[in-house]
């Protein structure tokens, strides 16, 4: 997808700013020292005079690039031990905590930024100064670093030196204090950030977009849906995005306009998004006629995830053709789930089938989730589709659909489950094929006999606690579409 805001150090951060609000919610701790150590990774290609490093921390999308691991480890070779412990926090255990971590390590176990608790605190006072003082450095590297360690304090003083620098001269000092404004997210900055968005640079009209999509105050609403017809990308997108986070459907008709008519795919998709967050029924047949025949493949994903989100014939009959239809294993896989989220049992044979015959695993998988998903009450026959699945190449779409046997609790199952039990090599799917058999009614003798003797302490485990009646024991699979809830 492209960046609704522009980026200030050499290196490619992919975040989504209209995350899911518990996602933001973490803001100040996980995904602000991830975003940190990736930028110092920055910082070491600088001493090795390196061309730009591609790093994803994408909390979102799932399609995150490899980055160029050769080139991050020639930059790191006589690196300042405080860079490098701030770049090590971006690739272990996203920032949070020291349980993953060995007792001894190359650069012992340090924290650069000190506990969590300290992360989320105030920084004193000539801190704050030397970090503003920061956003004019000429170096790209120095003003990232600095804008989101003061976009994680929560202080009038700052927001104020941020309110003042958003009428700086200077662009890139706009922009970026749009973009901590935004971070900081404080009520005192959305009339100047409402001016913001008539800024005539285009960076500092996406960021101030971005940031009142994050204080969510409806006064900025009729001028973010003003610059649904800016001219930059960039800024439509933050405009959009910034909409679909206000709960008001008195966007909707021009989210579907820009749904239906806007020229560059990432703006369409994040329109789909909107209306999806929206639940606008209004904005189903928009939303299927957009499934069925737009030409960019995360376009028609969104708005098939969009469609999960609502009730109705035409949003399950454009799911379902899509399933059946769409070129793209992504845009099947999210209208089976969409199909799963929908409650529409009529759509068992059409995700059986794509269970049984779809060409990629992760369809036939979550297709088979979304056949459980519907049986969540018990009851009812197992497709044969489903029973195929058993025998999938895919580990993860056995486990679905051992899970799913186990929601639909079939005693015609008996057979193909022990069947199945025998030759699965896979723990994880053995326990959810054993769940399978006790809740279809896999209760004799011989069956307890050889569970309860199995080498395998896992099975044990598991066939006692569905002897104990525990029906909540795991696997409890559960796919995140592709797209996640958010763009």
């Amino acid at each position: 997808m492209s960046h609704v805001r522009p980026f200030l150090c050499p290196v490619v951060l992919k975040f989504h700013p209209y995350a899911h609000s518990n996602l933001v919610s973490l803001m100040n701790g996980v995904i602000m020292q991830r975003a940190i150590g990736v930028a110092a990774a920055a910082v070491l290609m600088s001493f090795a005079g390196g061309q730009q490093l591609s790093v994803n921390v994408d909390v979102g999308s799932g399609r995150a690039a490899p980055l160029d691991v050769a080139a991050l480890l020639a930059a790191a070779h006589g690196a300042p031990p405080l860079i490098c412990s701030l770049a090590a926090q971006s690739v272990r255990n996203y920032g949070w905590g020291n349980w993953s971590d060995a007792p001894v390590t190359p650069l012992g176990r340090r924290d650069p930024l000190g506990d969590r608790d300290q992360r989320n605190g105030r920084f004193p006072a000539a801190d704050v100064e030397r970090l503003l003082a920061g956003l004019a450095s000429e170096d790209a590297c120095v003003r990232e670093l600095a804008i989101r360690l003061l976009g994680s304090q929560k202080d009038d003083e700052v927001a104020r030196g941020l309110v003042e620098r958003l009428g700086a001269s200077e662009v890139a000092l706009r922009e970026v204090a749009a973009f901590g404004l935004g971070m900081m997210q404080p009520a005192s900055a959305v009339d100047p950030l409402i001016r913001a968005l008539r800024d005539a640079a285009a960076g500092v009209r996406a960021n101030a977009a971005w940031a009142l999509g994050r204080i969510e105050n409806g006064r900025a609403l009729g001028p973010l849906v003003a610059l649904f017809q800016d001219s930059d990308e960039r800024v439509r997108e933050a405009a959009v995005g910034a909409a679909g986070r206000m709960d008001s459907t008195s966007t909707v008709a021009a989210l579907m306009r820009v749904l239906q008519q806007d020229p560059a795919p990432s703006v369409r998709r994040v329109a789909a998004w909107a209306l999806g967050k929206l639940e606008s029924r209004e904005a189903v047949e928009a939303l299927a006629g957009v499934l069925a025949r737009d030409s960019d493949a995360q376009v028609r994903e969104m708005s098939a995830w969009a469609l999960g989100n609502m009730e109705g014939r035409v949003a399950v009959a454009a799911l379902a053709t899509a399933l059946g239809r769409d070129a793209d294993d992504r845009v099947r896989e999210t209208a089976a789930w969409a199909l799963g989220q929908a409650g529409d049992r009529s759509q068992v044979g059409v995700l059986a089938s794509a269970a049984a015959d779809d060409r990629s695993s992760r369809v036939r998988g979550t297709a088979a989730w979304a056949i459980g998903q519907l049986h969540g009450d018990g009851g009812g026959s197992a497709p044969a589709g489903l029973l195929r699945v058993l025998k999938d190449d895919g580990e993860d779409a056995r486990l679905k659909a051992a899970w799913a046997l186990g929601q639909i609790g079939d005693a015609a199952t008996l057979t193909p489950i022990r069947d199945a039990l025998r030759t699965e090599t896979s723990s994880q799917v053995r326990r959810a094929l054993i769940r399978a058999l006790i809740k279809s009614g896999g209760r004799s003798e011989q069956t307890l006999t050889e569970l309860l003797s199995s080498s395998d302490p896992q099975v044990r485990e598991a066939a006692v606690r569905g002897l104990a009646g525990n029906n909540s024991f795991n696997p409890w699979p559960w796919p995140w579409p592709r797209p996640r809830p958010f763009p």
